[in-house]
């Protein structure tokens, strides 16, 4: 078991590489780690993820009541609240804005095209969550029904989020994103999409079901896209992919 110590060097760590990467400016994003079944560590709020120290993060229980820690929690804590509820298998989550990933899920579009194999396995699909205000009920509503059964959702008009079996994985998964954003922003300006089959999608959910220890059996059928998920009441053309 990883110490609490060890644990903010990581996010430090992360932090540092999300700066770096440019996937946020300024003091963009936020990341958490889950401690133990009623305490989180998390970034604070109004800092640099370049800049961070050990002792700049904050503890929280599961309600986001600050237990220790001199600085602020970030203001998306209810995010990452609602992931660790819903997920108890996620123990590190990141949120960020990459340019690329945050462009699509800007013009309205999700990433689950089937065009590489390797994010198939590793992702399986990237939905498009609808557009909610940060740090309120409507970001988390908007994300919730996306949570159970996704590793990493776009937000609309505002960035990305990544979980996983610890924070090294929810980072993995933020470049993976990004570096399939950018792929398939290339395969529309060449303007000759090729995705994979629905057979050959359904062997890569099988591989992905091996490759996760035999976890909950992936989908058979394509993605859905994102607006299979809107509210009957809520107009078309403000959710989800459009192409």
């Amino acid at each position: 078991m990883a110490s609490d110590r060890q644990h903010r060097l990581e996010i430090v760590q992360f932090g540092r590489l999300l700066h770096e990467n440019r996937f946020v400016a300024a003091t963009d994003g936020n990341l958490s780690v889950r401690l133990d079944e009623r305490r989180l560590l998390v970034t604070p709020t109004c800092i640099s993820k370049g800049r961070m120290r050990a002792s700049d993060m904050v503890i929280v229980d599961m309600d986001g009541k600050r237990l220790a820690g001199k600085r602020t929690v970030s203001s998306e804590i209810g995010m990452h609240l609602l992931i660790y509820r819903l997920r108890p298998d996620v123990h590190g989550i990141v949120h960020a804005h990459p340019p690329t990933a945050t462009g699509f899920a800007a013009s309205g579009y999700d990433l689950n095209r089937p065009l590489v194999c390797e994010v198939v396995v590793g992702l399986g699909s990237i939905p498009l969550a609808r557009y909610g205000t940060p740090g309120t009920p409507e970001l988390t509503d908007a994300l919730e029904p996306l949570i159970p059964h996704h590793d990493a959702i776009l937000m609309a008009n505002h960035g990305v989020v990544t979980f996983g079996c610890s924070l090294e994985s929810a980072y993995m998964k933020m470049e993976t994103v990004e570096h399939f954003a950018k792929i398939a922003l290339v395969t529309h300006l060449l303007g000759n999409e090729q995705p994979l089959g629905e057979k050959e999608v359904q062997k890569l959910h099988e591989v992905r079901h091996r490759y996760n220890g035999g976890g909950n059996p992936a989908p058979s059928r394509m993605p859905v896209a994102a607006d299979d998920l809107q509210s009957d009441d809520e107009p078309k053309e403000t959710a989800g992919s459009r192409r």
